[in-house]
């Protein structure tokens, strides 16, 4: 007997096969952008001396790479990358600022205590 009730989504898709294949190219490349950064975050956090010359850069770069690839996901996954450029910048430039704020607390008090940036 069969089911009138139930949908099957699986079966209706609403695209052709080459816009699926564009969408499947994008997560692919979303997949492997995400894997290379945290790849190199993961690689200087291993391979630099904590407390070492290199160790404020690393963490700048380990600062940047986590805002920019925050900011990447919030673009694809949450689509804002489809919207306008002004209201791209309308909602993720408050939270950028507010980081930055966060981090210049964050640095200055590690200071005013004695600790090293």
């Amino acid at each position: 007997m069969e089911r009138d009730d139930v949908i099957e989504y699986s079966l209706d898709t609403h695209h052709s096969e080459e816009e699926g294949k564009k969408i499947r190219k994008k997560i692919w490349f979303v997949t492997l952008l995400l894997t290379v950064v945290t790849a190199v975050e993961v690689l200087l956090g291993a391979f630099v001396k904590q407390g070492g010359s290199m160790w404020t850069t690393v963490k700048i770069i380990f600062i940047v790479l986590t805002l920019l690839k925050a900011g990447y996901i919030v673009l694809t996954f949450m689509h804002l990358g489809d919207e306008k450029k002004a209201l791209k910048w309308i909602i993720l430039l408050p939270y950028f600022i507010f980081i930055v704020y966060l981090m210049f607390i964050a640095f200055n008090e590690a200071t005013a205590v004695g600790a090293e940036m």
